[in-house]
């Protein structure tokens, strides 16, 4: 064992010597090794650091030529800018120049312009005195002729114009809303008339003024007002509405109706007919007058069946109601009405109140062609007392005042007498009349009479029975005596027919050239009343062509020469 001992430690010990040799070895291989990596990592530098250097001469290379090729470009680009800018200011001087040229021709334009505006308003100025001239010249011919002034008003479209009648078919109702009728100028009506498989034909129609759908009340009342000055001028005057039912008489002569009543507000003014206006231009005359010297009494009646009822009438009560009357002829040949009723009233408040209570009794009842078809002829009476104090001609007006005041006693008692006596008297029986005795007042009394017809009727439209067609026949009767009262007068017959009706009875004076009448056409341009339009329009020229001489004038009693 000892001997095996000695052997193992004697080849341990040669092992250790080996492991020695060994670990020499790998420490040298370590070191050969680390010297090849740092031999190989320097030539890898050496190798990036030549490529680098190749490509950084590469790219210098490159930027040399983009900076040549890009320099060229900005010199071509700089030359084609600077080319662009001139021609563009050469442009823009040429538009400078243009438009100073423009501005020049403008102002030459705007001068002939101006010149133009100026001449054409001269030349409108010229032709609207001559225009006025004109028609001052045919009002003066229309009052020495004596002949009546026609004023014609075309409504416009309105919804019910579309409503179908009885007898209408589904083919015709198509074409109903087609508008027929225009006022080609202000005195020129033109009507388009056709008929299936015919030619269309244009009829024109002139009076002395036309209004189209467009214009307005107040249009309307600047050609009636003139008429009016001539009532404080010892002139009568009578303005009535004439046309088919529904065309917009009664509108034209009171205004707008609110739930079948009429409004004669404030607000509503601009709306108002030509009775309204009227009664306010006739007291604002009077209001200008020396007071005392005028009073105003209404009266209202409606021709109602061929019958007269008096709509201002009272009972024991006080309460109006409506009574019928009868027209007379008196000595003198005029109309009359006895016991007819006549309010006094003394500003247009109290008028139009009175004519509202008339109104509420006027007879009214619906048709197929308008809800609130009057079914009466409506009169409405003004009548002005001029009083004249005999003693007062040619003194000053102070003179007359003090007159006045000697005679307040008298002057002022007149309405008063007139409201109390009149109420319970005959138009014609004694009233204030009786103070002419006195010799030194005198007294003078015109009438404006403002008519509102009952609109004539085609029964197969309209559509009406029982007692709406009696009253339908009532109607188109007494018109048709109304035309042919136009017609003997035209025709200067020995005899005109008055009498065929209450209406033209009550109207004698006013139609048969006792006062200034005006008679206001109201058409509807639609073509479903075509043939009622052309009635209402050949009416309107017939009654143009009567000559009833010259209207006469109330004469005031002449002044006294003795101061």
């Amino acid at each position: 064992k000892e001997e095996r001992i000695v052997v193992l430690e004697t080849e341990n010990a040669a092992l250790h010597l080996k492991l020695a040799e060994y670990q020499g070895l790998a420490g040298r291989s370590t070191n050969e090794v680390l010297q090849l990596y740092a031999s190989r990592g320097g030539q890898q530098k050496l190798q990036r650091s030549s490529i680098v250097t190749q490509l950084h001469r590469a790219i210098k290379k490159r930027l040399k030529q983009d900076l040549k090729s890009l320099h060229s470009f900005a010199l071509e680009l700089s030359k084609e800018f600077r080319r662009q800018s001139k021609t563009c200011l050469y442009q823009v001087l040429a538009a400078v120049q243009g438009v100073q040229l423009q501005n020049e021709e403008m102002q030459m334009f705007q001068i002939k312009a101006f010149d133009l505006e100026q001449s054409l308003q001269e030349v409108t100025e010229r032709y609207e005195k001559e225009k006025q001239k004109r028609r001052a010249l045919h009002n003066s011919l229309v009052e020495l002729r004596g002949n009546i002034r026609v004023h014609c008003r075309i409504r416009p479209l309105l919804p019910f114009d579309d409503a179908p009648g009885h007898s209408i078919s589904q083919d015709r109702q198509r074409n109903f809303s087609e508008k027929v009728a225009y006022a080609a100028d202000d005195e020129t009506v033109l009507v388009k008339c056709s008929r299936p498989g015919h030619a269309s034909i244009n009829k024109t129609f002139q009076f002395e003024r036309v209004y189209n759908d467009s214009e307005s009340q107040d249009a309307v009342f600047a050609d009636v007002a003139p008429l009016l000055t001539s009532l404080l001028d010892g002139y009568n005057v009578c303005i009535m509405a004439y046309g088919q039912t529904g065309s917009g008489k009664t509108y034209t002569m009171l205004g707008p109706q609110v739930e079948g009543n009429f409004a004669f507000a404030v607000e509503d003014e601009s709306e108002l007919g030509i009775i309204p206006r009227a009664t306010q231009e006739v007291f604002r005359l009077i209001s200008e007058k020396p007071p005392g010297s005028y009073w105003v009494e209404v009266s209202v009646v409606e021709v109602y069946n061929n019958e007269i009822f008096d709509l201002l009438a009272k009972d024991s009560y006080g309460k109006v109601f409506s009574i019928k009357r009868d027209v007379v002829t008196t000595r003198e040949g005029k109309s009359d009405v006895p016991l007819l009723t006549h309010e006094t009233v003394e500003n247009a408040a109290e008028f139009l109140h009175l004519v509202k209570k008339g109104l509420q009794l006027r007879v009214r009842h619906p048709t197929l062609v308008h809800a609130h078809s009057s079914r009466s002829h409506l009169v409405v009476t003004l009548t002005i007392t001029t009083v004249v104090f005999g003693d007062n001609f040619g003194t000053s007006w102070e003179d007359e005042q003090a007159s006045q005041r000697l005679n307040k006693d008298v002057s002022c008692t007149f309405p008063q007498k007139t409201r109390d006596s009149v109420s319970a008297s005959s138009s014609g029986t004694s009233s204030p009349v009786q103070f002419e005795a006195t010799e030194k007042i005198k007294q003078v009394k015109t009438r404006l009479q403002l008519v509102d017809l009952a609109g004539s009727e085609c029964v197969g439209m309209s559509g009406v029975t029982g007692a709406a067609l009696r009253e339908t026949s009532f109607i188109n009767r007494s018109l048709s005596a109304l035309a042919d009262v136009l017609g003997a007068i035209a025709e200067q017959r020995s005899h005109v027919p008055y009498r065929n009706s209450k209406l033209t009875h009550l109207l004698q004076d006013s139609v048969g050239g006792d006062a200034k009448l005006l008679v206001m056409l109201c058409i509807s341009p639609g073509q479903k009343y075509l043939t009622e339009s052309i009635q209402s329009l050949g009416f309107g020229t017939r009654a143009r062509q009567v000559q009833r001489g010259q209207v006469k004038k109330k004469n005031f009693p002449m002044p006294s020469k003795a101061k």
